[in-house]
């Protein structure tokens, strides 16, 4: 079968050996994977097949995509929603949602819209959202006095994802979880979620651990000495060739997330990235022919499975599997 180009493929040995690695360390409910990162129901039911069925989810439209799907045992939308229509949708979903918050105001609107369960949201030094450690304890008091269940606390130490040092990455992770710790015994409740995939194993003070790239990697976190693959690549095909010295293919700025900088060709060097277009530089060109095939790794998995409608599970060049990307949007 042709694919189309471009499109995402995704590896399955490489898939399957990265749902197995992460199992190793983190069995059944201590993962609660994060679907922000791939986006797509069929994947989640991998993991939940694998023992993990508590998931993580960034959007209410995520959420609701996991509960049509059977998949909401116990969802957390690990995020301050404040649309109050939004909020209306969360509060509708059968199966029931876990709601973060970290301030009077999303407390209220979340009590308001008649959502039941939140986790306070606390700052342990990435500067986004979360209350400070010390006023954990009021909002849960709060929380519970406007009827909410306040099941526990979490806390994103996103900004030591990629400390490459092993040691200082665990020290610095501890620090961090010290004060989610502190703010757990203000809140009381069950739960302390934290982590991502670059602290999935270095983490070893929440209960649960939220990561999700590793399902199926990226060229950012490659460079972390983790165990995981990558899976996920961009089928492209080639539209140039120079004899100076590169080719173009027909994927750039709207099939990559480029944030965390370049896609990876393992072939030669990536140039640039234009709209429709990424220009690479290799040794031969003379090796490539027009409507020639090839991969390119994405730097940061997230927004780059965003742009896509579509998945392909492939082994190899034989395609197994066509995988929607049905949680996109909000």
């Amino acid at each position: 079968m042709q694919l189309p180009s471009p499109s995402l493929v995704v590896d399955r040995p490489a898939l399957e050996h990265n749902i197995a690695a992460i199992g190793k360390t983190l069995v059944g409910p201590r993962l609660r994977p994060h679907v922000k990162a791939f986006k797509s129901t069929a994947l989640a039911r991998r993991l939940a097949d694998a023992g993990h069925r508590t998931f993580t989810c960034a959007t209410v439209r995520e959420a609701e995509g996991m509960a049509a799907a059977d998949l909401g045992d116990d969802l957390l939308i690990a995020n301050e929603v404040v649309d109050l229509d939004q909020l209306a949708r969360a509060a509708a979903i059968e199966a029931g949602v876990t709601l973060a918050v970290d301030s009077d105001q999303t407390i209220d609107r979340a009590a308001s819209a008649g959502l039941r369960r939140v986790l306070i949201d606390v700052n342990v030094g990435l500067p986004r959202c979360g209350c400070a450690p010390g006023d954990a304890g009021r909002l849960a008091d709060r929380a519970r006095a406007a009827g909410l269940d306040v099941r526990g606390v979490m806390g994103y130490e996103g900004h030591l994802m990629m400390v490459h040092d092993r040691e200082s990455r665990t020290r610095k992770v501890e620090r961090a979880m010290e004060l989610l710790l502190q703010a757990s015994e203000a809140v009381g409740g069950d739960i302390v979620s934290a982590g991502g995939t670059g602290t999935y194993d270095t983490n070893t003070w929440a209960n649960e651990i939220q990561a999700g790239t590793f399902v199926l990697g990226d060229t950012q976190y490659d460079t972390l000495d983790l165990p995981f693959r990558l899976a996920l690549a961009v089928e492209c095909t080639v539209l140039s060739i120079n004899p100076d010295g590169w080719i173009v293919v027909n994927a750039g700025l709207k099939s990559f997330g480029m944030d965390h900088g370049n896609p990876t060709w393992p072939e030669g060097d990536v140039k640039f990235c234009s709209d429709e277009h990424t220009t690479m530089r290799c040794d031969d060109p003379s090796r490539w022919s027009i409507g020639d095939r090839t991969r390119l790794y994405p730097a940061h998995l997230d927004p780059t499975v965003a742009k896509h409608e579509r998945m392909w599970l492939v082994d190899g060049d034989d395609v197994i599997d066509e995988l929607a990307v049905d949680l996109r949007h909000w």
